[in-house]
């Protein structure tokens, strides 16, 4: 029920029986009923600032004895109808309910004569009314009943919404933590990536053109030219593999190349810049694996020759690539000086990548890198990665 009405209904609906009851007065009601009746009037008027079921029960009272004096006062009693919910609890409202339905009764069973029934057909049209009012007030009331629970669930709903609407709206802020989280390790790794790109083309290649270089400032002749016509094609190279880094390619010898075939390109490359004699062995079934896995092997092998140039003063060097069933290993090993591994120098102690940058590599496709060395005893270097078929074009 609208607030306004049940704020402002009294007393519209008291006007309405006063006017209605005053335009009868003079064939229904007597001067001292009239008196009586202007003092339940004010009576009603003053009592509509109280509240509660007190205020519905004198209300009523105050309905029933106007109605007594006038039946058109039923007007104001019709009120109780609208608002025995809301001044009553559930356990009485139906009492009141049914004395409104009772003085509503009365006063239309005794029209014109007034109040009481006074003869037999009175009498029956009053049980008739009054069984037609009650019915219909317990009727409204069953279906005020039935819409207050209705509005209870639906509370209840909106409720377990707004909490839900809650935590989804937590979980998408949470989400979006963790996608931020995820897009800085992600630009992490790709940024240790292409260092590690840059590392493994720029920085060998760049080794191999300062030795032929510094060995053409020491070789006359036709000599002379040969190195620095190495250099020229190691620059050459380099480049090319650093752009290919940069946009995040496969390394540019496996793009038409199986991995051995890299792998002996790259032997081939080291060779010609180093003084140690170098072997690369195939063993098993060479299989074609997914670009990632080949880049991460032909990596780790550029990676482990060259820290043989840098460190290693070894005479000989064998590179073994094994196909063996679900994995693929790369070995490197050489003769030099070896060192211990628990205090391997650090990549910021050299500027390099080396041992990390290769772990990085395996762990990034599920494989891992072991090395054995040790003071005067050469340095094995050993990675195992899965052997992921090649993804289909």
């Amino acid at each position: 029920m609208d607030g306004w009405f049940l704020r402002w209904g009294p007393y519209g609906l008291l006007a309405l029986g006063t006017v209605a009851s005053a335009a009868t007065a003079p064939a229904l009601m007597s001067t001292t009923d009239v008196l009586w009746a202007a003092a339940l009037v004010v009576g009603a008027l003053v009592w509509q600032r109280a509240r509660g079921s007190l205020y519905f029960v004198v209300r009523g009272a105050l309905a029933f004895a106007l109605c007594w004096l006038n039946p058109f006062f039923s007007v104001f009693a019709l009120m109780g109808y609208f608002d025995a919910g809301l001044h009553l609890s559930r356990s009485a409202r139906r009492w009141g309910l049914l004395s409104v339905a009772l003085t509503l009764a009365l006063s239309q069973s005794a029209v014109p004569d007034g109040p009481p029934p006074d003869d037999v057909g009175e009498l029956v049209v009053f049980a008739v009314l009054f069984a037609l009012h009650a019915t219909l007030a317990l009727v409204l009331d069953r279906v005020n009943d039935r819409e207050a629970d209705k509005r209870r669930r639906q509370a209840v709903v909106i409720e377990e919404l707004e909490t839900v609407n809650a935590r989804l709206a937590a979980a998408l802020a949470e989400n979006a933590v963790l996608q931020a989280r995820a897009r800085e390790a992600g630009i992490t790794a790709e940024r240790r990536r292409l260092a590690a790109d840059l590392h493994d083309t720029l920085v060998q290649g760049l080794v191999g053109v300062v030795t032929q270089l510094q060995a053409a400032l020491d070789t006359d002749g036709d000599g002379a030219r040969a190195r620095v016509e190495r250099a020229v094609a190691l620059a050459r190279y380099s480049l090319g593999e650093a752009r290919r880094s940069v946009h995040a390619l496969v390394p540019g010898p496996l793009e038409n190349r199986t991995l051995p075939e890299a792998l002996r390109e790259a032997v081939d490359r080291w060779s010609a810049t180093a003084t140690a004699r170098v072997d690369l062995t195939v063993v098993g079934g060479v299989e074609p694996l997914h670009d990632e896995i080949e880049s991460t092997l032909l990596r780790i092998a550029e990676e482990a020759l060259n820290n043989v140039s840098r460190h290693a003063e070894a005479d000989r060097v064998g590179v073994t690539l094994s196909y063996i069933d679900d994995e693929v290993t790369l070995d490197v090993r050489d003769d030099g000086k070896g060192f211990d591994p628990e205090h391997a120098p650090r990549p910021s102690d050299r500027g390099g990548f080396g041992l990390d940058g290769m772990r990085l590599r395996a762990g990034r496709v599920g494989g891992v890198v072991a090395v054995e060395s040790e003071p005067g005893g050469g340095t094995a270097v050993s990675a195992r990665v899965p052997a992921v078929p090649e993804a289909p074009r």
